[in-house]
């Protein structure tokens, strides 16, 4: 099979590295439109259960993976002066240049062809068997179908800025900060020796009252270094990776396709589907695509069966993290029903944001349930049952006032 990856991102290289190791007689080119080692972004994240499967599929490209991310089991939450730390999952970091540098190696190692500084044209796309559209959230070749997919894009309410720091943080941290115009907060997490990620997000009249939606971003940083002075302990934010000016306040793009195919052309990762980065899976969720649309051409040899499988079983797969990702974002949109709890409260409810049961159940009365469903076997089982009913009728209310 010829096959043409649009977007040197991680699910494509991924997907060429699993094609290319199971039938080295594939013809794979991995086309990326910006130089090599120009990726522009600070840290991603994601967690074991990820790590062990990737281990299954390619076990070199996972034990680079493994070798160069930093780890850590609990996280810590600062709110005004108290700060509260709990165990967790084991959670992973690594600099999105690394990764992209692994992948592309172990890429090149298979007899994968990449091709960088090569853009491709909607209008123009590559003579090849399959053609893979890996070119991220805002992707050319799917918006030039966009009917036929059936796109759709709906932008988060809260505006967000991707930083990075020199503190190094030892666990997954929130600080959350009262302004005189509203909270403001920040998720800050290790990805290498010497760097950290931090993201920091409010709502659109906190950014618009401090200013920082005018400012020039050295005076931005500024302000946001002395409002989380605390966690960052002197050290200052930086804009970007590369040096370069231009660090942007964004809000987030949720995008959905009805369909995720036509003819020869297929999405993958961020062109298919987003979610909320406040769970941390994107990463993740592109990876699980390339592994999904590999198996399901290692199976069917008909091209249409083979895309329409892979679309079944990742839209199947996704509907949890969808649901987790709506409700996150919709918990951190309405902070104030939270924040002036007990600290040992507040960080348990930051823990189940993702619930599609908290924003129905008053906050004091959530955590007495969940602490009595972790001590009983039927409170636990009828909470799994109920949340995904109210899930579902939540997201159907939501789409039916779409239209």
């Amino acid at each position: 099979m010829k096959v043409a990856c649009v977007g040197g991102g991680p699910a494509g290289l991924y997907l060429s590295i699993l094609l290319k190791s199971r039938d080295p007689s594939h013809e794979i080119t991995v086309h990326e439109r910006g130089p090599e080692g120009s990726t522009y972004g600070w840290g991603v994240t994601y967690w074991r259960a990820l790590l062990d499967r990737l281990h299954e599929h390619d076990p070199a490209s996972a034990r680079a993976l493994d070798a160069h991310s930093v780890r850590w089991n609990e996280g810590t939450a600062r709110v005004r002066d108290q700060v509260t730390r709990r165990p967790g999952d084991e959670g992973f970091g690594i600099g999105r240049h690394r990764l992209l540098e692994i992948l592309a190696d172990r890429a090149r190692a298979l007899g994968v062809r990449l091709e960088f500084e090569s853009a491709i044209s909607a209008d123009d796309l590559p003579d090849a068997d399959l053609v893979v559209a890996g070119d991220g959230v805002r992707s050319a070749l799917r918006g030039r179908y966009a009917e036929h997919f059936g796109t759709e894009v709906t932008d988060g309410r809260n505006p967000y800025i991707w930083l990075g720091t020199t503190q190094v943080f030892d666990s997954f941290t929130f600080a959350f900060v009262e302004t005189g115009h509203g909270w403001i907060w920040c998720y800050g997490y290790p990805f290498d020796a010497g760097r950290s990620t931090v993201v920091v997000e409010c709502p659109p009249e906190t950014r618009a009252g401090l200013g920082l939606d005018l400012m020039p971003e050295a005076a931005g940083l500024a302000v946001l270094e002395g409002l989380f002075a605390d966690v960052l302990e002197g050290h200052p934010l930086i804009g970007r990776s590369d040096g370069a000016a231009g660090a942007q306040w964004l809000t987030f793009r949720t995008v959905t396709n009805r369909t995720w195919h036509r003819g020869n052309l297929v999405l993958l990762g961020d062109a298919a589907h987003t979610t909320h980065y406040s769970i941390g899976a994107g990463t993740t969720l592109a990876l699980e695509d390339a592994v999904a649309l590999a198996g399901a051409l290692g199976t069917h040899a008909a091209l249409p069966h083979a895309l329409d499988r892979y679309e079944r079983e990742r839209k199947a797969a996704l509907l949890t993290a969808q649901s987790a990702a709506r409700h996150s974002a919709q918990w951190y949109e309405n902070l104030t029903r939270y924040i002036d709890l007990p600290p040992e409260r507040m960080f348990a409810l930051l823990g189940q944001r993702h619930s599609p049961l908290l924003p129905y159940i008053p906050p004091q009365l959530y955590y007495r349930l969940d602490q009595a469903a972790g001590r009983l076997d039927s409170l636990r089982r009828f909470k799994r049952w109920l949340g995904p009913r109210l899930a579902r009728a939540a997201h159907a209310r939501e789409l039916s006032s779409r239209d």
